[in-house]
Protein backbone atom coordinates (compact mmCIF):
# COMPACT_ATOMS: atom_id res chain seq x y z
CA UNK A 1 0.00 0.00 0.00
CA UNK A 2 1.16 3.48 -0.67
CA UNK A 3 -0.25 6.26 1.34
CA UNK A 4 0.13 9.76 -0.24
CA UNK A 5 -0.82 13.37 -1.60
CA UNK A 6 -3.55 12.76 -4.03
CA UNK A 7 -2.90 14.09 -7.51
CA UNK A 8 -5.69 15.56 -10.16
CA UNK A 9 -5.49 12.29 -11.75
CA UNK A 10 -6.76 10.79 -8.68
CA UNK A 11 -10.00 13.00 -8.68
CA UNK A 12 -12.17 10.70 -10.56
CA UNK A 13 -11.08 7.80 -8.41
CA UNK A 14 -12.09 10.02 -5.31
CA UNK A 15 -14.89 10.85 -6.39
CA UNK A 16 -16.41 7.41 -7.23
CA UNK A 17 -15.20 6.55 -3.67
CA UNK A 18 -17.49 9.77 -2.70
CA UNK A 19 -20.44 9.30 -4.58
CA UNK A 20 -21.99 5.88 -3.28
CA UNK A 21 -20.26 4.09 0.00
CA UNK A 22 -21.79 0.79 -0.75
CA UNK A 23 -20.41 -0.29 -4.31
CA UNK A 24 -17.87 0.12 -6.25
CA UNK A 25 -18.04 2.69 -8.69
CA UNK A 26 -15.75 2.52 -12.09
CA UNK A 27 -13.96 6.18 -11.72
CA UNK A 28 -13.60 6.22 -15.55
CA UNK A 29 -18.04 6.87 -15.29
CA UNK A 30 -17.40 10.01 -13.03
CA UNK A 31 -18.38 13.45 -14.40
CA UNK A 32 -15.47 15.59 -13.10
CA UNK A 33 -17.31 18.98 -13.35
CA UNK A 34 -16.29 22.65 -13.31
CA UNK A 35 -17.01 22.74 -9.13
CA UNK A 36 -14.87 19.46 -8.80
CA UNK A 37 -11.58 20.97 -10.47
CA UNK A 38 -11.58 24.47 -8.39
CA UNK A 39 -12.66 22.61 -5.28
CA UNK A 40 -9.67 19.92 -5.62
CA UNK A 41 -7.49 22.65 -6.58
CA UNK A 42 -8.66 24.93 -3.70
CA UNK A 43 -7.34 21.98 -1.87
CA UNK A 44 -4.38 20.88 -3.65
CA UNK A 45 -2.63 25.17 -3.37
CA UNK A 46 -3.65 25.29 0.62
CA UNK A 47 -1.05 24.50 2.64
CA UNK A 48 -3.79 23.84 5.87
CA UNK A 49 -5.47 21.29 3.45
CA UNK A 50 -4.56 18.05 2.34
CA UNK A 51 -6.30 15.17 0.27
CA UNK A 52 -4.34 11.84 1.08
CA UNK A 53 -5.41 8.78 -0.95
CA UNK A 54 -4.40 5.27 0.07
CA UNK A 55 -3.36 3.02 -2.87
CA UNK A 56 -2.38 -0.49 -3.85
CA UNK A 57 0.61 -0.58 -5.34
CA UNK A 58 0.44 -4.08 -6.98
CA UNK A 59 -3.15 -3.28 -8.88
CA UNK A 60 -1.65 -0.16 -11.30
CA UNK A 61 -2.10 2.03 -8.14
CA UNK A 62 -5.56 1.76 -7.91
CA UNK A 63 -6.73 4.31 -5.47
CA UNK A 64 -8.60 1.72 -2.31
CA UNK A 65 -8.94 4.85 0.46
CA UNK A 66 -9.28 8.45 0.53
CA UNK A 67 -9.42 11.17 3.31
CA UNK A 68 -9.46 14.92 3.57
CA UNK A 69 -7.09 16.32 6.27
CA UNK A 70 -7.64 20.11 7.52
CA UNK A 71 -5.17 21.62 9.85
CA UNK A 72 -6.88 24.13 12.10
CA UNK A 73 -5.11 26.65 14.33
CA UNK A 74 -6.51 27.73 17.07
CA UNK A 75 -5.67 29.44 21.10
CA UNK A 76 -6.89 26.38 22.95
CA UNK A 77 -4.74 23.55 23.71
CA UNK A 78 -1.88 25.54 24.15
CA UNK A 79 -1.88 26.97 20.44
CA UNK A 80 -1.79 23.87 18.90
CA UNK A 81 -3.10 23.16 15.52
CA UNK A 82 -5.50 20.32 15.60
CA UNK A 83 -6.70 18.03 12.08
CA UNK A 84 -9.94 17.78 11.03
CA UNK A 85 -10.72 14.25 8.92
CA UNK A 86 -13.49 14.80 6.27
CA UNK A 87 -14.13 12.27 3.47
CA UNK A 88 -12.92 9.00 4.67
CA UNK A 89 -13.73 6.58 2.59
CA UNK A 90 -12.80 2.81 1.82
CA UNK A 91 -14.11 0.87 -1.93
CA UNK A 92 -16.95 -1.51 -0.29
CA UNK A 93 -14.92 -4.60 -2.19
CA UNK A 94 -11.92 -3.86 0.33
CA UNK A 95 -14.04 -3.29 3.48
CA UNK A 96 -12.70 -5.71 6.56
CA UNK A 97 -8.86 -5.82 5.38
CA UNK A 98 -8.07 -3.00 7.77
CA UNK A 99 -7.16 -0.65 5.21
CA UNK A 100 -9.20 2.00 6.80
CA UNK A 101 -7.72 1.39 9.62
CA UNK A 102 -4.38 2.25 8.37
CA UNK A 103 -5.26 4.97 6.52
CA UNK A 104 -6.26 6.75 10.03
CA UNK A 105 -3.14 5.65 11.28
CA UNK A 106 -1.19 6.76 8.67
CA UNK A 107 -3.32 10.46 8.97
CA UNK A 108 -3.08 10.52 13.19
CA UNK A 109 0.75 9.95 12.52
CA UNK A 110 1.26 13.10 9.77
CA UNK A 111 -1.36 15.34 12.29
CA UNK A 112 1.11 14.43 15.12
CA UNK A 113 4.39 14.80 12.89
CA UNK A 114 2.64 18.44 12.01
CA UNK A 115 2.11 19.37 15.56
CA UNK A 116 -1.15 18.67 15.84
CA UNK A 117 -2.71 17.96 19.85
CA UNK A 118 -6.06 16.56 18.29
CA UNK A 119 -7.28 14.82 15.60
CA UNK A 120 -11.40 15.19 15.44
CA UNK A 121 -14.00 14.43 12.49
CA UNK A 122 -17.96 14.53 12.67
CA UNK A 123 -19.57 11.13 10.81
CA UNK A 124 -23.58 11.27 9.89
CA UNK A 125 -25.94 9.62 11.90
CA UNK A 126 -26.93 7.25 10.41
CA UNK A 127 -23.30 5.64 9.87
CA UNK A 128 -23.35 3.44 12.23
CA UNK A 129 -20.66 1.09 10.88
CA UNK A 130 -18.66 4.38 10.95
CA UNK A 131 -19.18 5.18 14.36
CA UNK A 132 -18.16 1.76 15.72
CA UNK A 133 -15.22 1.46 13.54
CA UNK A 134 -14.13 5.47 14.82
CA UNK A 135 -14.70 4.10 18.76
CA UNK A 136 -12.18 0.97 18.02
CA UNK A 137 -9.53 3.19 16.75
CA UNK A 138 -10.29 5.16 19.80
CA UNK A 139 -12.16 8.23 18.86
CA UNK A 140 -14.59 9.39 21.65
CA UNK A 141 -17.56 10.75 20.99
CA UNK A 142 -16.82 13.96 23.63
CA UNK A 143 -19.15 17.25 21.56
CA UNK A 144 -22.82 17.29 19.81
CA UNK A 145 -22.08 18.38 16.23
CA UNK A 146 -23.91 21.19 14.61
CA UNK A 147 -24.80 22.13 10.93
CA UNK A 148 -26.64 24.82 9.09
CA UNK A 149 -26.89 24.39 5.02
CA UNK A 150 -26.26 28.10 3.95
CA UNK A 151 -28.38 29.05 0.33
CA UNK A 152 -26.50 30.08 -2.42
CA UNK A 153 -26.55 32.90 -3.38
Amino acid sequence: MIFRVATRRDLPAVLALLADEDQVLDPASMPVGAEHERAFAAIESDARNEMLVLTDAEADGTVLGCLQLTYIPGLGQGGQERALVEAVRVRADRRGEGLGAELMRLAAERARGRGCGLIQLTSSKRRTAAHRFYERLGFARSHEGFKLPLERP
